[in-house]
């Protein structure tokens, strides 16, 4: 039988607890999992033109178009090197259309309903007119709010967290490499 002292049950404890740490911090950076890629432009593009993102869909919020347009703006300036240009040979023109703007029910409860789901999606259009290279993509998200507001209270509610999600996915496929 081997007798420990107080002193050897804490080292043993502390040492135990350090090899634990290391083997789980070594675990997860070899599985890269935690990598971000930063903004991804070519050295030759230096400028970027953002047309007025249209507001094509059944319903329309007016307030929508000229926010989510603003807000992709600022970010592009806040986040690259690009110089905006109001002229059509820019070597980035990016400009889009937003084409759902749907409410429907996503919870129910006592068979009433108890959620509702606002899904905004847009058409986007971007062209490096340096590569003649075109991409349409869609972007679309889902934004539920209690079944107890009205469209317009929910609108009012929402309106930020959906200018600031639909604009991350807009500039994440158009720059980031991810």
């Amino acid at each position: 039988m081997i007798l420990m002292n107080k002193n050897s049950s804490s080292f043993i404890w502390r040492f135990s607890c350090t090899m634990l740490f290391i083997i789980a911090l070594s675990c997860i950076t070899a599985c890269g999992v935690y990598t971000f890629h930063d903004v991804s432009i070519p050295d030759n593009v230096k400028t970027v033109k953002i047309n007025f993102i249209e507001n094509k869909a059944r319903y329309i919020n007016p307030q929508l178009s000229p926010k989510l347009t603003d807000a992709l703006q600022q970010k592009i300036t806040n986040l690259t090197k690009l110089n905006r240009t109001n002229n059509d040979n820019a070597d980035y023109v990016i400009g889009g259309t937003i084409i759902t703007y749907n409410v429907s029910t996503s919870g129910i409860s006592s068979q009433q309903a108890a959620t509702n789901r606002l899904t905004v999606g847009a058409e986007i259009i971007f062209t490096n007119s340096l590569t003649n290279k075109v991409d349409k993509f869609n972007v679309s998200r889902d934004f539920d709010f209690a079944a107890s507001l009205t469209l317009p209270q929910a609108e009012n509610q929402l309106l930020d967290e959906i200018v600031k999600n639909i604009t991350d996915e807009i500039f994440n496929h158009i720059f980031s490499s991810w």
